[in-house]
């Protein structure tokens, strides 16, 4: 049966009018910047050669060809948006329920202390209560950790599961997990509350056995002998392989008498030894023990704290890959990043609106969006090589058409099952490659995504009105730059790789998709310019050294059109994805606060570990926060807290910024030098503006989430000796 048909379409494409105005502005400033370049090189022709050259025009000639890549790769996003619109209520007419594919549901952890295990424990009750047929849904948690914790918090959620599933059908609830459900819903009913005191009952359990740190009931854990000695969360403990069955379809039902969906905890086999290729690794394990067990053709990535937030999110999805018309090429379903508990400001600038919102619409109307690493649902045959270039694996029962005929805790299976998921069960494989997630980047999302797509594979970006999945979000500033230094390691590694989207990539792309990839993967080289704009006009002007054109110059307004122009169209394009301008602001500050942090520590972090100097670290991001902690946040403070050095360039940007402008306008005012140095005191007023938080966070705030002493104390030093240094050097 076709997919879709004229009379009842599964899905449809909407291509945006605004496409007209991207192309037309993109012409207009890309004339602009090469007027500015003619500029630069008039000016570089005329200039003395000397020490102020070399430290001053070089250095922004520099930093504006890096903002000029950047913005031609941003332009790519914008040549072609286009919106696809499922059309779930048209399944039933299509297709019976007896028709729709297997799913099999990968969800990840890797720390019991970061990543709690009820965490883990309301990720999988959320998409194991989906409206779907259960004997078609199988959900595989992989524990990196090698946690009796995390595996204790499963079972007693499958025991919990035999009360929620048939609670959340029969009351047709749509938020599935208990404690987004019970946040939402006042206990009124005699049936809610008893459902309630059931899962606080689970709770209550779970806590006590995560406070002591072991459990002591041996009998609830008939997977201990095979761990031998519990490692307790630690990722670089040796230990052995653990496939536990925790609930099986047809065995397990349950109170209203329906089956169960299957439940499998993995752990893969450490060694210190053998390499592990972290979560890209962890996610190959799973795709080879779900092929032993279940082999379902469709295939389901989750983080352990993204919660299902639709219970029909896999008839949303199936509404393309059942689309016969695109189902051939179609490698994976991206639904967006939607995170829960965001304050109205978004301070942060979290949602990443511009990755996870604007830039795949735009992705939508070339060969679709780059895999996020969660919501995202695959085809397996994705991972064997490219629609027309099918690569064997090691094992026939690996393959994604072997059929399975037996029960998933049959001795054989497991025993299948520990062998896959064994860490030298990769050597002398294409796993990691060719086939599976692929190996080389701390950012195997961005990285396999990427290489799907060279394959010849298509993506498609939903993003239904009812978020599909909700995510934690990092509420203090040192989680979220710390878990995005690890992001710029690996789009570096990406980068600089063989498969550098610049060449390799415009090669199996085309221009637009390779800059489009180009975009995110030398997006952190935008350290180097913020931070020479962060410094260098605040350190001439203190030193009187003019760098921009007069006001009277009609160069000037160049200037004034490339940056209005810039920031103009970005504000004016987040506002109308249903955002504020509020939230724009800090967005925007964010990623300036990014470059002078974590773009900068992770760019030294990849070259030492180039090098061979330093060692590659995945860094798990803790979803664990204090009461104190999230009562700052929703009053919308920025949360520092630790002493950690990723705060000393951006704080002494700020107290140079501050000092340049007290300095410039006092300057202005006593000797009239307004058509001199206005450009640059405008530089440095945006400055001022954007590191407000961080001023006020070293000198006026007295919470416990104020930035510390010795941080700010690290700042003025650093801010002084920068400044002293090109004193002396622009006096030479």
């Amino acid at each position: 049966m076709e997919g879709t048909t004229s009379k009842h379409p599964l899905n449809s494409s909407q291509l945006l009018p605004r496409r007209f105005f991207n192309r037309a502005f993109a012409l207009i400033y890309s004339f602009a910047i090469l007027t500015l370049f003619y500029h630069h090189t008039k000016t570089l022709i005329h200039s003395p050669i000397n020490l102020q050259t070399f430290f001053i025009s070089l250095p922004i000639l520099v930093s504006d060809l890096i903002l000029s890549f950047t913005w031609l790769n941003s332009q790519c996003f914008r040549m072609n948006p286009v919106i696809k619109t499922p059309f779930p209520e048209n399944l039933a007419k299509v297709f019976t329920t007896e028709e729709f594919p297997a799913l099999d549901i990968f969800i990840c952890t890797a720390d019991p202390y970061k990543e709690p295990p009820m965490t883990v424990a309301a990720t999988a009750l959320s998409v194991m209560a989906y409206d779907y047929p259960a004997e078609k849904l199988s959900i595989y948690v992989s524990d990196d950790g090698g946690s009796q914790l995390t595996l204790f918090a499963l079972m007693e959620a499958a025991r919990f599961a035999k009360a929620w599933l048939p609670f959340c059908k029969e009351n047709k609830i749509m938020e599935r997990s208990p404690d987004a459900f019970f946040a939402k819903t006042f206990a009124s009913h005699s049936d809610t509350r008893n459902i309630q005191m059931m899962y606080e009952d689970m709770k209550s359990r779970v806590e006590k056995v995560v406070e002591r740190g072991f459990v002591e009931d041996e009998h609830k854990i008939s997977g201990e002998e095979a761990f031998g000695k519990w490692t307790q969360g630690f990722t670089t403990k040796d230990h052995p392989t653990v496939v536990q069955v925790v609930s099986e379809t047809g065995d397990d039902k349950d109170l209203a008498g329906s089956s169960m969906p299957n439940l499998i905890y993995v752990s893969r086999q450490k060694n210190r030894a053998v390499p592990h290729h972290f979560k890209a690794g962890a996610l190959n394990v799973l795709l080879r023990v779900s092929a032993m067990m279940t082999n379902s053709p469709i295939l389901l990535t989750l983080d352990c704290d993204m919660i299902s937030n639709d219970p029909t999110t896999p008839q949303t999805m199936l509404c393309f890959f059942m689309d016969h018309s695109i189902k051939p090429r179609l490698g994976y379903v991206q639904f967006p990043l939607r995170l829960d508990g965001i304050n109205n400001a978004d301070i942060y600038g979290s949602e990443l609106r511009r990755a996870f919102h604007i830039n795949p619409v735009g992705l939508n109307g070339l060969l679709g969006p780059d895999y996020f690493g969660t919501g995202t649902f695959f085809s397996r045959r994705a991972f064997h090589g490219g629609p027309s270039s099918f690569i064997e694996p090691e094992m026939a029962e690996l393959g994604p058409d072997y059929i399975r005929r037996e029960r998933i805790n049959s001795p054989h299976i497991l025993e299948l099952a520990h062998r896959v998921a064994g860490c030298s069960h990769e050597n002398g494989t294409n796993w990691g490659s060719k086939i599976g997630f692929r190996y080389g980047s701390l950012v195997e999302d961005f990285y396999t995504g990427y290489r799907l797509h060279c394959e010849g594979w298509r993506s498609i970006f939903c993003n239904p009105e009812r978020p599909a999945f909700l995510a934690d979000n990092p509420i203090s500033l040192n989680d979220m730059i710390t878990q995005q230094k690890r992001w710029v390691v690996g789009l570096f590694e990406v980068a600089f790789s063989k498969y550098n989207p610049l060449t390799f990539g415009t090669r199996f792309l085309g221009p637009l998709m390779a800059h489009c990839y180009c975009y995110y993967a030398f997006g952190p080289m935008m350290s180097f310019p913020i931070t020479i704009y962060a410094f260098l006009p605040q350190l001439t002007l203190l030193n009187n050294i003019s760098i921009f054109p007069k006001v009277s110059d009609p160069w000037f307004f160049l200037y004034v059109f490339l940056f209005v122009g810039s920031f103009g169209q970005d504000c004016l394009e987040f506002i109308s994805t249903k955002s504020t301008l509020l939230r724009w602001l800090n967005d925007q500050r964010m990623g300036l606060t990014r470059a002078l942090s974590s773009d900068m520590f992770g760019t030294f972090e990849y070259i030492s570990n180039h090098l061979g100097i330093g060692t590659r670290d995945f860094g798990v991001t803790s979803k664990v926060n204090g009461d104190g902690q999230r009562k700052r946040y929703d009053e919308g403070k920025i949360e520092y807290g630790v002493a950690s050095p990723l705060f000393v360039p951006f704080s002494s940007a700020a107290i140079l910024n501050l000092v340049a402008f007290i300095y410039g306008v006092l300057r202005i005012a006593s000797l009239r030098k307004i058509d001199e140095f206005l450009g640059q005191v405008l530089v440095t007023c945006f400055g001022v503006l954007n590191c407000l938080p961080f001023t006020e966070a070293m000198f006026l705030r007295n919470d416990e989430g104020r930035m510390p002493i010795k941080i700010t104390v690290a700042a003025i030093f650093l801010a002084s000796v920068v400044f002293v240094a090109f004193s002396v050097v622009a006096k030479l």
